[in-house]
């Protein structure tokens, strides 16, 4: 090491080991050994995970940068049993525009090996096969992008830096009419109008649903307004009418709400920044002024625009007469509370329809169809939490789900639910609190709409609407449950010290203008596994007490860390100007640790937001 160099915790990274293999390699098998001389980044995601998604948003500019250094490999770890399939990674890959090699990891065997605890994680190795950071959840590009300055001058200067161009090999396009669909609307004239996600398109269809009428957008990644051919957008999602002649567009990844004017095809923007909304950031106000985070489905109910802000797990609205948007309900923890709208708990809402009295919701990481009431109080109708899943019928409160995207309302006051991750469409009536299956075989349905006496169903995974006559019986499936395939933390019962790792990235300090840099959240699955040590407070580390009659559980950790430059010419935030005040960053990322209290467990739970364990 030169003498300039920065000394740093170094720990030998584990192979490279995953059952499914590569993806986007050309075929070719990859070893570590076979990166040495370049800067790896290894992304631990799933792609049920909206802040996967953020990651690869944010990690597309230091690719671009450093292209010829860095070597960024996701490595695909499942949470629900459908993402182990080969297929379906297959599928998200090109779904998501991932341009970079995946390892298949369907047994989560180098997520193991690395001690992964959480969606999303980056691990970064260096030139010589040594692991010198990690980082969880999303808001690190920043800090990874200093730390992979350090390195290649670190490693010029030794002679162990290899440039060159990486292992990517890009798949060969297929010619679909449609490309991973999101959602669809039928259109006042009768035409159905469809989101072409991956495309980055509206496609509007005839009667059939299958003969193309019109695009509008450029098909090219961007957020700019103008005419059917000018426009751009960013993998949108949800359609809603809004009056007569204007739809509201959910443009997910520009984190924007935009308005198709159907008669002339022009797009203008109605809400968001282009920005991704941040902790601290307005949660309210003139709609072109604050920021959104992915909003994945929009749906007219009260007179006001509701969106489903998959990005931070709340419902917003937004206001077609004062032009404002502003938060409905939701905290932005993940999980599944009910109760009035400031309080409730959702987990990435996917997709939204408006009944009489009741907004419908899918809930996709809690596999759960939820409704809001007149009052804007929160219920569930079916789903227990994070961790269960599965595809069973009966009863709503014992029916399982597995990571439903769509809810489409029916006339009669039932609702249908694309249960993506199923394959199936299923039907809950809340006037006998029944869950059936109203058809299966699809290929990871996202949305349902209603067309006569047909159902048209987003067959996304089929790039394709498949339209269904609504059955007066329902197809009987084998149940199955399942939960979550992370291995439980052996800990001792009683006394548990949780220590959440930051370390500040260099350059950069604390953040206390405002009070406290740090805030930790605990509770826990069941709430008496945890005696003492739940709630918030500013410390990242808290001492736990663990009810040893309790054997099993989970842990639900929420961390959050700001930091700023420490020069304060080292760039503005994004709520200040002038060049006065420093850059800040929030780091952020809620934990959920399964846990099993056994005699002789670990009496330490480390938990890496930023930095390393050491």
């Amino acid at each position: 090491m030169s003498d300039s160099a920065p000394r740093r915790a170094r720990v030998r990274a584990p192979e490279l080991i995953g059952k499914g293999g590569w993806l986007n390699t050309g075929e070719r098998q990859y070893s570590l050994a076979d990166l040495r001389g370049r800067i790896v980044v290894l992304d631990f995601w799933t792609f049920c995970c909206i802040n996967c998604l953020h990651v690869l948003d944010e990690l597309r500019e230091l690719e671009e940068k450093h292209k010829d250094t860095v070597v960024v490999i996701g490595v695909h770890s499942p949470k629900f049993v459908h993402e182990a399939e080969h297929g379906a990674v297959v599928d998200a890959v090109e779904r998501y525009g991932v341009r970079h090699p995946v390892l298949d990891d369907p047994e989560l065997a180098t997520w193991k090996q690395y001690a992964v605890r959480a969606w999303p994680t980056l691990v970064v190795v260096d030139p010589e096969g040594y692991v010198v950071a990690q980082h969880a959840g999303e808001g690190h590009a920043h800090a990874i992008g200093r730390l992979v300055e350090e390195l290649e001058a670190e490693h010029e200067a030794k002679g162990t830096l290899r440039r060159g161009d990486g292992p990517y090999v890009p798949p060969e396009p297929e010619p679909t009419t449609l490309r991973f669909p999101g959602k669809a609307l039928l259109l006042p004239s009768g035409h159905v109008l469809v989101s072409d996600t991956t495309r980055h398109q509206l496609v509007e269809l005839a009667e059939d649903a299958e003969t193309v009428v019109r695009r509008i957008g450029s098909g090219v990644r961007g957020l700019a307004d103008g005419g059917p051919e000018e426009a751009s957008f960013n993998e949108p999602q949800g359609l809603a009418l809004l009056g007569d002649g204007v739809v509201v567009v959910a443009d997910t990844v520009n984190h924007a709400l935009r308005r198709l004017d159907l008669a002339t095809g022009a797009v203008t923007t109605l809400a968001g920044t282009g920005r991704q909304w941040w902790q601290g950031s307005p949660t309210s106000g003139p709609a072109r002024e604050v920021d959104l985070s992915s909003p994945w489905d929009v749906a007219v109910f009260g007179g006001r625009v509701w969106i489903a802000m998959a990005g931070v797990h709340q419902l917003w609205t937004y206001d077609p007469a004062d032009r404002a948007v502003a938060v409905a309900a939701g905290t932005t923890n993940e999980g599944l509370v009910d109760g009035p709208g400031a309080e409730a708990w959702f987990a990435q809402p996917s997709g939204l329809a408006a009944g009489a009295e009741r907004l419908w919701l899918a809930d996709s990481e809690t596999s759960a169809l939820r409704w809001v009431d007149l009052d804007g109080h929160v219920h569930t109708a079916v789903g227990t939490g994070l961790f269960d899943f599965g595809h069973r019928d009966g009863a709503a409160e014992q029916a399982l789900f597995q990571h439903p995207l769509g809810v489409t309302a029916l006339p009669d006051g039932s609702v249908a639910v694309a249960d993506t991750y199923n394959h199936a469409l299923r039907r809950y009536d809340p006037a006998t609190g029944e869950v059936t299956t109203l058809a299966t075989d699809l290929r990871e349905p996202s949305d349902a709409v209603l067309v006569g006496e047909d159902l048209v169903v987003v067959e996304s995974a089929r790039h394709r609407l498949t339209r269904l006559r609504l059955p007066e019986e329902a197809v009987r499936v084998e149940s199955v449950a399942h939960r979550t395939r992370r291995a439980a933390t052996d800990v001792a019962p009683g006394r548990l010290q949780l220590d959440v790792i930051f370390q500040a990235p260099a350059g950069q300090k604390l953040d206390t203008r405002y009070g406290p840099s740090t805030r930790l959240l605990v509770s826990s699955t069941p709430p008496e596994l945890l005696i003492e040590g739940e709630g918030t407070g500013t410390g990242l580390s808290r001492e736990l007490e663990l009810d040893p009659t309790v054997t099993e559980g989970v842990l639900h950790v929420s961390a959050m860390a700001a930091s700023c430059d420490d020069d304060p010419d080292g760039g503005t935030s994004r709520s200040e100007t002038g060049g006065e005040h420093p850059a800040c960053h929030v780091h952020q990322q809620d934990w959920g640790v399964p846990v099993r209290l056994t005699a002789g467990g670990a009496d330490r739970l480390p938990l890496v937001l930023a930095g390393m364990d050491e």
